[in-house]
């Protein structure tokens, strides 16, 4: 049922074609494993069985961007403090990046994409969803055409893609990360029920450790334990979430593949190189805070109008908090005013603030749904 797959199959050009009902799509989620990490040691075959991640220095209070899966045996994980990281591994190997190279082998990666659809949404540098649903190659079959991109994929560029293939993006994009590394995973639509009842309500996109406690205080730890969850209870207990989550337990996800994605915020954020020991602190930081801020709304001023400001602060115990408001004419005294509400959530030295704008919609489109800045 979930089985790792390395055919490959001769290709001829791909059509566009409309999305099909929901029931009868075709989506293959793409993940190049350890990204950054696997590019590096491409130009560097010496680090492939080392300890090496990609990420800040230690001395500047850096995190890792990615690592490889020697290094992830030692228990690193991207997000992680550079010091953190070194601590559980003295002899990882600790680079920068290049991020110019990064683009330029993702690139190739997505102009290999292309040549089976042109429905692709790029979720970050490595990853996309592909809805292959009409598509007439290899004879229809996505599996197949999943097997085919990820050949050519490492024939071309030497990178390895895990993927996942199902009905829907939710399922694909846990299917993708089943087999990892240089795995293919494919959930069928008869095994679809059985795959989602034994999966862990981790595995949901947008359950983190806090959630997954309140579920674990009501019992639940998978999917099936989740599905005896009432609707009313799930809304009672996490709001608006609450319905996602009945849903996904489920195994049931309408997005379709969006080949275009609208900026909905502009953000900026700064790591301090030593604590800011209090309240007064932080609202020192604000003016070149708000300075990069405007000057990264810049190329956005003319299409885009301002309908919110927000503002993030990470402590030194790397928890986190954000606060924000609708307001169209922004000013400092606003951010302060949230900055001293999120501080006063922790009241402890702050290693990380960032502030941004919630932006409206282009002329003639309808305000899209509110979604995390941060």
């Amino acid at each position: 049922m979930y089985t790792l797959y390395n055919r490959s199959a001769p290709m001829k050009p791909a059509n566009p074609a409309p999305d099909a009902p929901v029931s009868a799509r075709k989506i293959i989620h793409l993940d190049c494993d350890c990204f950054f990490a696997a590019v590096e040691m491409l130009e560097h075959p010496e680090w492939r069985e080392i300890p090496l991640a990609v990420g800040g220095a230690a001395e500047r209070r850096g995190v890792i961007a990615t690592c490889n899966y020697p290094a992830r045996e030692y228990g690193i994980h991207s997000a992680m403090s550079s010091a953190r990281a070194l601590q559980l591994c003295p002899q990882l190997k600790l680079v920068s990046g290049n991020m110019a190279r990064y683009r330029e082998i993702a690139d190739r990666i997505f102009a290999i994409y292309r040549r089976f659809t042109d429905l692709i949404e790029p979720v970050s540098i490595d990853e996309a969803y592909l809805d292959v649903s009409n598509s007439p190659l290899c004879g229809g079959s996505a599996t197949r055409i999943a097997e085919a991109i990820r050949q050519q994929v490492r024939d071309e560029t030497g990178i390895t893609v895990s993927a996942g293939v199902a009905q829907n993006k939710f399922l694909a994009k846990v299917a993708s990360d089943w087999n990892k590394p240089d795995g293919l995973c494919v959930i069928t639509p008869d095994k679809q029920s059985e795959f989602v009842a034994q999966l862990p309500v981790k595995k949901i996109p947008g359950v983190g450790p806090r959630t997954q406690e309140k579920l674990m205080g009501l019992g639940v730890g998978t999917c099936a334990e989740l599905q005896s969850v009432s609707l009313m209870e799930l809304q009672n207990h996490f709001g608006r979430f609450g319905e996602r989550l009945w849903q996904l337990a489920r195994g049931e996800d309408s997005r379709e593949v969006r080949t275009h994605r609208e900026r909905k915020s502009v953000s900026v954020e700064h790591t301090f190189s030593q604590d800011l020991p209090d309240l007064a602190s932080c609202l020192d930081q604000l003016d070149p805070l708000l300075e990069d801020l405007e000057r990264r709304y810049e190329r956005h001023r003319d299409a885009r109008q301002v309908l919110g400001v927000v503002v993030k602060v990470k402590f030194s115990d790397f928890t986190q908090t954000t606060a924000e408001c609708r307001a169209e004419q922004p000013h400092k005294g606003l951010y302060a005013s949230l900055i001293e509400e999120a501080w006063y959530r922790g009241a402890r030295p702050v290693r990380l603030l960032g502030v941004g704008y919630r932006l409206g919609p282009r002329e003639g489109e309808a305000e899209a749904e509110q979604l995390p800045l941060f």
